[in-house]
């Protein structure tokens, strides 16, 4: 799977919570009030069955989750 398989799959799960995905790849989703706290539930969630891998409680550090850019970055060293 391809860096940009995994964003396109990302950006899809984005899609259904926020409306305009014309954001930089590396802007804070949750500082830019793109999204809320109970949100990283439904990502972490979405993460685990789209890529097929469990997410550790080690792994729930909000650097991992905040930007499309951390987040492929994250599933990248996940599955790689």
């Amino acid at each position: 799977m391809t860096t940009d398989d995994i964003k396109d799959k990302i950006k899809a799960f984005l899609a259904q919570f926020i409306s305009n995905l014309n954001f930089p790849e590396d802007e804070d989703l949750f500082a830019s009030g793109l999204v809320n706290s109970l949100f990283a539930m439904q990502l972490v969630l979405f993460v685990e069955k789209e890529f097929q891998f469990k997410v550790e409680n080690e792994d729930l550090d909000y650097d991992n989750f905040r930007t499309l850019n951390a987040i492929t970055r994250f599933i990248e060293r996940k599955i790689g």
